[in-house]
C-alpha cells in the first residue's frame, strides 16, 4: 500500500478514538473566522480540556460511518471543523457560541451528544446552559430556601409571644 492512503487510514483512526472518548462533538463551519480569533479560540478550547481541529470531510465522514453514525455526508460539505469536549459537554459549545457572538461568520452544523447525531438547535441549547458553579448556586438556594422560611416562621410565632 502507498504512504498516502497509510497516512490516510491512521488519521481515520485517530479520528475515531477521539470520537469515542468525546463526551460532545460540535462540527462547525468556521469561513469568516480570522487568524486572531482562531487563535483566542483555540486557546479557549484548551483551557477547557477541549480540542478542535480540522479534518478533511471524506476522512470525517469515513470515521463517522465506521462507528456507526449514518446520514452525516449531507452535513459535511465546505469548510468544517470539529471541537471534541473530553472533560465538560457544555464547553465546546459555550466556546463556539462565544466566538460565533464576537462578530464572525461561524455557524455550528451539526453535533454528537450522548453517542447521537443532534442539529444546531440543540447545541446552541447546551451553550445557554449557566456554568457549574451557578447551577451549584441555584441549588443550594432551593435547597435552603424551606429551611429559611420555617425559620422565619418559629421566630414570628416566637416574638409574638
Amino acid at each position: 500500500m502507498s504512504a498516502n492512503l497509510e497516512a490516510k487510514k491512521a488519521q481515520v483512526e485517530e479520528i475515531k478514538d477521539k470520537l469515542s472518548r468525546a463526551k460532545t462533538v460540535v462540527f462547525v463551519d468556521y469561513r469568516g473566522l480570522t487568524v486572531e480569533q482562531d487563535t483566542k479560540m483555540r486557546a479557549e478550547f484548551r483551557k477547557s480540556g477541549s480540542e478542535y481541529k480540522v479534518y478533511k470531510n471524506r476522512l470525517m465522514a469515513r470515521a463517522l460511518n465506521e462507528l456507526g453514525y449514518q446520514d452525516v455526508e449531507k452535513y459535511l460539505e465546505g469548510t468544517n471543523a470539529v471541537a471534541f469536549g473530553y472533560d465538560d459537554e457544555i464547553a465546546p459549545a459555550k466556546i463556539v457560541k462565544n466566538t460565533s457572538s464576537d462578530n464572525c461568520a461561524m455557524v455550528v452544523k451539526f453535533g454528537i451528544y450522548n453517542k447521537q447525531i443532534v442539529d444546531d438547535s440543540v447545541i446552541k441549547k447546551l451553550a445557554n446552559i449557566p456554568p457549574r458553579e451557578t447551577l451549584l448556586g441555584q441549588l443550594v438556594g432551593l435547597l435552603s430556601s424551606p429551611m429559611r422560611s420555617l425559620a422565619i416562621a418559629i421566630k414570628a410565632i416566637a416574638d409574638k409571644q
